[in-house]
């Protein structure tokens, strides 16, 4: 375990889990580690990100897929912006921003009720919201750095699954991903205004106040409490608890390393039927 998360190794690639997740056989999940790649330098060595070759990413995805079950040919990723546009995934956009050209720039959210589907965001310090709802067999994806925190993707996200497939609040079980944790993330006056703006998230508690007249900003806390209020129950989210920055042996982290770094991804499918059987 590393916190709340169960860390796992296969053929030399590290990646971590959520057990609320890991209990449902139709569905696949994980958030990759900078452990088990190809790529060197600033890139060492399981990175996902531009700049580094393509053939390196490749590879790495392809590592990755074999680590943990995906079909690397059902990648589909998106390119994210600090925004809130969500993006329904088909069947026909397997392969887009991996092996066939990104046309989903400008999307912080995917969701899909498409089995063989592997939904893909990248991060480096921003969180990563995960929802399934396994009475409707509905993913999603949601990039929450600050932007999106106050933009309350989360809250969106859960808004769209329920507009789009009839889920219940309920039903949906969702999980706030390794980023920069409480411990960390120092942010300025400007940062701090968008927050204290929610009042219903009880923002105070969410800022804590440094002597260089800063704030440092619990994300983590700060998401959980958007998506209790957009109706999933305390009792169904799980936080990870895992600080980016902490770990630079598992993570690349933008604010410890600067834009000279990697990138890991969040992934999450729902497993085709043939798969299920076996």
């Amino acid at each position: 375990m590393l916190n709340q998360m169960e860390l796992h190794e296969t053929d030399g690639v590290k990646y971590l889990t959520f057990p609320a997740l890991e209990q449902y056989p139709q569905l696949l999940h994980s958030f990759s580690t900078r452990v088990g790649g190809v790529s060197g330098g600033e890139f060492e060595s399981l990175n996902f990100r531009r700049g580094d070759s393509r053939e390196n990413i490749l590879e790495n995805y392809r590592r990755i897929c074999h680590a943990v079950g995906y079909d690397f040919d059902g990648l589909v990723a998106s390119a994210q912006d600090h925004h809130t546009t969500l993006r329904y995934v088909t069947e026909q956009e397997k392969g887009v921003g991996v092996t066939r050209p990104r046309d989903m720039e400008s999307v912080d959210g995917l969701y899909t009720d498409v089995p063989g589907v592997t939904l893909v965001t990248s991060y480096a310090d921003c969180v990563p919201l995960y929802f399934f709802d396994p009475t409707k067999d509905v993913i999603a994806l949601a990039h929450a750095g600050w932007r999106g925190t106050v933009q309350r993707i989360g809250e969106k996200m859960t808004e769209a699954l329920c507009r789009q497939f009839g889920c219940c609040t309920q039903d949906i079980i969702a999980a706030v991903g390794p980023s920069i944790g409480p411990c960390c993330y120092e942010v300025d006056e400007t940062v701090r205004e968008q927050v204290m703006r929610h009042t219903d998230l009880l923002p105070e508690e969410l800022l804590a106040e440094q002597a260089n007249g800063k704030y440092l900003l619990d994300l983590w806390e700060c998401n959980r409490r958007i998506l209790v209020l957009a109706g999933i129950p305390d009792e169904n989210i799980s936080v990870g608890e895992v600080c980016t920055k902490c770990h630079p042996e598992l993570f690349f982290s933008h604010r410890l390393m600067g834009d000279r770094r990697g990138g890991m991804v969040a992934m999450m499918c729902l497993k085709e039927a043939q798969a299920l059987d076996s």
